[in-house]
């Protein structure tokens, strides 16, 4: 890694990690994306997005970036705010995790609720209108919006990049949908690129961007809540499979790879790791199967990996647990096995 003079040139070239492997050799390797600056993937389409707008002539000088966000993206856009000289704020609810809404603050951002404390329902069309009528009413303000926003797909063409400099082909590319951005993003670069690979997305149970009924659920981040709008990057052309996903086993999934690998990886991530799981020897022998891990599990701390919290929720699940470490321990890559063998 070069000296670097800002946080943004620490983004990307993110690793590899392979966490499973078939006897006929398929493969499912995570793109881990906590390695980015704020922990996640978002900040490359944040950084994306106002690089778009400064093109465009949107933000002046000084300018005010206004977004909704459940965390992710706020973050992103408090850091290149930061680094340029923007005042941002994030229209928020208490759906999403307090340590998101901690560091945003932290870095200079202006936080302005939609509900009120212990509210913690998931609240985005209220967010989304929100910021939308506070951007109208100021001069100098540019509302993102994210989920209508060109640049969020674009942000994510140098993950498709990183891949195919990493492994010669992608053959599956299953992740969670929430904006489409990440997921739609790499897919569109990968086929530019001459790499054509079967698109699964993973939605929480209760979202409704692949049909059925919609509810409330608990993954943060992910997925379209009834009453929200789905946005225009999700770009069901490129879309070959739409799977939905429990919050028990989404969490459930989660818990198991922290404790079994050490690996933490956020509740929407745990939804893209079982579906690829669950089905990965259904995969042509062979397949390489790509999950973009959208963030760490150390944001949940107090949420996911908390019993108490699990448990008031009625989503704490041993076995779902222990059925996604026996999963893990059937597709143990073959070098994992052997320094396990050596470490005893």
């Amino acid at each position: 890694m070069p000296l670097v003079t800002r946080v943004t040139d620490l983004i990307g070239r993110t690793p590899l990690f392979e966490l499973a492997r078939t006897d006929t050799g398929t493969r499912l390797l995570l793109k881990l994306e906590q390695f980015n600056p704020t922990g996640a993937a978002k900040i490359r389409m944040a950084r994306a997005m106002v690089d778009d707008a400064e093109r465009r002539g949107l933000l002046p000088d000084g300018g005010h970036i206004i977004e909704s966000t459940s965390g992710n993206t706020g973050l992103g856009l408090a850091v290149v705010a930061a680094e340029r000289g923007y005042r941002f704020t994030a229209v928020v609810d208490h759906h999403a995790c307090k340590d998101k809404l901690r560091a945003m603050r932290a870095m200079g951002a202006e936080l302005v609720f939609v509900a009120d404390e212990g509210d913690d329902n998931l609240a985005t069309s209220a967010r989304e209108d929100l910021a939308e009528a506070m951007a109208a009413g100021l001069p100098d303000a540019y509302f993102t919006e994210q989920h209508n926003n060109d640049a969020n797909a674009v942000g994510y063409y140098p993950v498709a990049e990183e891949l195919l400099a990493d492994v010669p082909r992608v053959d599956i590319l299953l992740s969670a949908v929430g904006t489409g951005g990440s997921l739609f993003g790499t897919a569109t670069r990968l086929r530019q690129l001459g790499c054509t690979p079967h698109v699964i997305g993973v939605e929480p149970v209760g979202s409704i961007a692949f049909g059925g009924p919609g509810g409330p659920y608990w993954q943060s981040g992910t997925g379209t809540p009834p009453g929200a709008t789905i946005g225009t990057a999700v770009d069901y052309s490129l879309l070959d499979e739409g799977v939905k996903v429990s919050d028990v086993a989404a969490f459930a999934t989660a818990r198991a790879v922290a404790a079994k690998l050490g690996l933490m990886i956020g509740g929407s991530a745990g939804g893209s790791v079982h579906a690829g799981l669950t089905r990965l020897a259904e995969f042509p022998p062979g397949s390489t199967v790509v999950t973009i891990v959208c963030d760490g599990g150390e944001k949940y701390l107090d949420t996911v990996f908390d019993d108490d919290w699990m448990k008031e929720r009625d989503l704490l699940d041993t076995a779902a647990e222990r059925e996604v470490l026996e999963l893990l321990d059937r597709y143990a890559p073959a070098h994992r096995t052997d320094q396990l063998v050596n470490a005893r």
